[in-house]
């Protein structure tokens, strides 16, 4: 037998076969296995993103902020409009899609100013 044919092709020659509510089901699960931990920042670098989304409301200029998502890192290019720390979020405006952007404060993992 070649090697062609011995190959297990996995869960692909089951899906033919299943409900696309099961396939769905499948694919959610695959994702939460791909999931990300935010880990937990040092001090110092939590008084330098606060230092520099300060910087850029007072000064009106953009950031790119690197933020954890439920599965993983995200990045936008955010213009702060402001920053609200009774419900911990950023309030922006995001540069690529010109959408209102909130990204949770708990969330960021840095910010680089542009």
């Amino acid at each position: 037998m070649s090697d062609n044919k011995r190959r297990d092709r996995g869960n692909i020659k089951w899906t033919s076969l299943m409900l696309p509510e099961h396939v769905q089901i499948l694919k959610e699960m695959w994702k939460e296995d791909e999931r990300v931990e935010k880990g937990v920042l040092e001090e110092d670098q939590a008084v330098e993103i606060d230092f520099k989304l300060q910087m850029a409301i007072k000064d009106d200029l953009t950031v790119k902020v690197k933020y954890h998502n439920e599965f993983g890192f995200s990045y936008s290019k955010v213009k702060i409009i402001s920053i609200d720390r009774n419900q911990m979020k950023l309030n922006g405006i995001d540069q690529d899609t010109k959408d209102s952007k909130f990204i949770m404060l708990n969330n960021i993992i840095a910010v680089d100013i542009l």
